[in-house]
């Protein structure tokens, strides 16, 4: 069997420079046998045995071709948990998140501008689709110091042999170790799908619904607080710019959030396929499996979308003890504040939008293989401080995909572009061509994408969180070369990004909106590699390097790195374990600084962020349908001046220190019924 051609970034991650297309095989009945499901099916199957059970399980991705599996490791704690690895966040999970790694936004036409809480939300391009012969379902239940808690559900089976319907829930809640950074998000996704006994009719229906709530300090007052003996043991204490004199609280379900960000996304997805092509069956001893080849498949995708975003400071309420400091809003937004009175600023955003595609198959015994054009009407109302505007977009968009039946060449090319409306001239094009060199050699990929966007709206005037005097701003661009090499033998995949911008766009302070004009090209190599020590001992090792060339106002850090080195391995008949540490460093660098009413993180070329390296201790392990995770992470926050304390706190933007040491439990109980 050829690998999958699809090179996996560190961590388990797939790039995210994908297109929305859905082609998926037919749905079989759960009593099928064997043999007919060999031509549909058996490439999608995954076997799970959990004692006398056995459990085949098809997972799919709405924005993907080809069909996924659940990842049931234990190496990897990121891939349980929201938070990248090669991300930083201010000091409390749940709060505001910004990649080590360099990138320019991806997205295209209309884009509201809020982004620093996204690795906690659901996204409709990762919903899930499953067709499972028995209900499966799977409970989390994670605690943290500083009485954080996440919990997350899964449950899905088949209503019938061809609908399915799933539903995933998780609850992040964490009051926070430092005062004001009290975080509560919310979010649920069901999803539908169903397939019409002949297999000529597929049904889509996703409805999402992501609700976050951060809290917001405006970092401490001044570093010097850190190392007063009066605020050693309880960080709490130290006073911070914005949010008052909160209660520490630990209420699992409150939703109360005096000073900070609140954003509220539902989303509802219908997408509709109707194919025409050959039908074909396949006759066992006990039934009749129909099968269809679509050689032409016609797509119609209504979506609806409420987004709600906005930032509040309130007057002193119940257990808060808070007035706005006029003077901090005065100094870094010019906003006006009467004594004693609050702060509430808001963007509301309705959309509609209808998308109408054409897929043809050239070859109906493959269907990785097709060509689709479409066209999308897409309808805006925005509500905003001082005006509501009815705004469209007109999109025409275009892709070719072909995985060849041998499995060792797979190419994707795709185009969209906005012909008219609000964000007329913007499109995206991307071409990767990956090619399965042999099972010794491994995989290479190479691609291009070039991506020319609007800005987006909290730089439009209308915006209620343009506080900035009156500018223009131009599209920004962004050719992006890639390359890809993963020899699985070794363990090995190489990486390299080449990024050419002109006309970058960023924050340069707390409101001030900048554009670069002048040309600046990156370059990022990286690499992952698994080296084994001896029998069950491995380093699973990452390593980032990145130079800028140009004047933009861009500082990364130039290393980053993150390294395992663990026992691996089965003792006894049924628990697999996975022990030892974890080690990530980076290179001393001018850490962007963060805006808490606008949500973004912001340049500042003064104050340089020299962080010791960051240490983890973790033994993780699964029996059969079980699995836990124990950590104790940032022991390198250790300090033996004045006693043995954990309080030599990391930075992760200036006045953002990050916890010192934290213990986490996290457990997962998979269940068949």
């Amino acid at each position: 069997m050829a690998q999958d051609p699809v090179i996996r970034l560190p961590g388990g991650r797939r790039p995210t420079t994908t297109s929305p297309a859905t082609v998926t095989p037919p749905m079989t009945a759960p009593n099928a046998s064997k043999e007919g499901r060999k031509d549909t099916i058996a490439s999608s199957v995954e076997r799970r045995d959990y004692s006398d059970d056995s459990l085949k399980v098809q997972v799919y991705f709405l924005a993907s071709v080809r069909p996924a599996t659940f990842d049931t490791s234990i190496s990897d704690f990121t891939t349980r948990f929201p938070i990248p690895a090669t991300h930083v966040f201010l000091g409390n999970d749940g709060s505001a998140t910004k990649s080590l790694l360099f990138s320019t936004p991806q997205r295209t036409g209309w884009d509201p501008g809020f982004h620093s809480l996204d690795v906690y939300k659901w996204k409709l391009e990762n919903a899930r689709f499953f067709n499972t012969p028995k209900p499966y379902t799977e409970l989390g239940y994670m605690l943290a110091t500083g009485a954080e808690q996440m919990i997350e559900i899964l449950h899905t089976q088949n209503i019938r042999p061809t609908w399915n319907a799933a539903f995933n829930y998780r609850l992040l809640t964490a009051p926070g170790i430092f005062r004001n950074q009290k975080n509560s998000h919310k979010s649920f996704q069901l999803t539908s799908w169903y397939q019409s006994p002949n297999k000529r009719y597929n049904n889509y229906v996703v409805l999402l619904s992501n609700r976050m709530q951060a809290g917001e300090s405006g970092g401490i007052r001044a570093n010097d607080y850190l190392y007063d003996p009066v605020y050693e043991r309880s960080r709490f204490t130290i006073p911070t710019n914005i949010g008052g004199e909160p209660s520490f609280g630990n209420d699992l379900f409150s939703t109360v959030l005096t000073t900070g960000r609140i954003e509220k996304e539902v989303t509802f997805l219908s997408r509709q396929q109707y194919d025409l092509g050959r039908k074909d069956s396949v006759v066992t001893d006990s039934l009749v499996i129909p099968l269809f080849y679509p050689r032409l498949r016609f797509e119609h995708s209504l979506r609806y979308g409420n987004y709600d975003y906005s930032f509040q400071d309130f007057a002193s309420t119940g257990r808060v003890n808070n007035t706005p400091d006029s003077a901090w809003y005065k100094r870094n937004y010019g906003l006006e504040i009467p004594a004693n009175d609050s702060i509430f600023i808001r963007d509301r955003w309705k959309e509609v939008s209808n998308d109408f595609s054409v897929y043809q198959f050239p070859d109906a015994n493959n269907l990785q293989q097709f060509i689709k054009l479409g066209a999308e009407l897409q309808l805006l109302k925005g509500t905003f401080k001082a005006s509501s505007e009815s705004l469209y977009n007109v999109i025409a968009h275009a892709e070719y995909r072909n995985r060849t039946k041998n499995q060792k060449w797979d190419m994707v090319a795709f185009g969209r572009l906005h012909t008219a409306g609000l964000n007329s001239g913007d499109y995206h094009a991307y071409v990767s061509l990956q090619r399965l060199l042999s099972q010794r050699l491994g995989t290479l990929q190479i691609g291009f994408e070039n991506i020319n966007r609007s800005p987006s709206f909290i730089y439009d005037q209308r915006s209620s969180f343009y506080f900035d005097v009156p500018k223009d701003f131009g599209k920004e661009n962004t050719l992006h070369f890639f390359a890809a090499y993963f020899i699985p033998k070794l363990g090995l995949q190489l990486k390299g990004d080449y990024y050419f911008v002109t006309n970058y766009l960023y924050l340069n302070g707390y409101r001030s909106l900048q554009q670069d004009n002048a040309v600046f090209n990156l370059l990022r190599v990286s690499g992952a590699k698994t080296f084994r020590l001896a029998r069950s001992w491995n380093i699973h090792s990452e390593v980032y390097v990145q130079q800028k060339a140009g004047g933009a106002s861009v500082n990364i850090p130039a290393f980053f790195t993150r390294n395992r080195i663990a026992y691996e391995g089965r003792l006894f008949k049924n628990l697999n374990l996975s022990t030892g540490l974890e080690l990530r460093y980076n290179t001393p660098y001018k850490a962007d600084n963060y805006s808490p009413v606008l949500g973004q993180f912001f340049y500042q070329d003064t104050t340089t962020i020299s962080n010791r390296p960051e240490v983890h201790a973790f033994a993780h392990f699964r029996i059969r349908s079980f699995k836990a995770f124990v950590r104790i992470e940032n022991l390198n926050t250790v300090s033996t001046a004045g006693g043995f304390r954990f309080n030599k706190n990391n930075f992760a933007a200036p006045l953002y220190p990050t916890p010192g040491m934290v213990f986490r439990l996290g457990i997962y109980w998979t269940f068949i019924n």
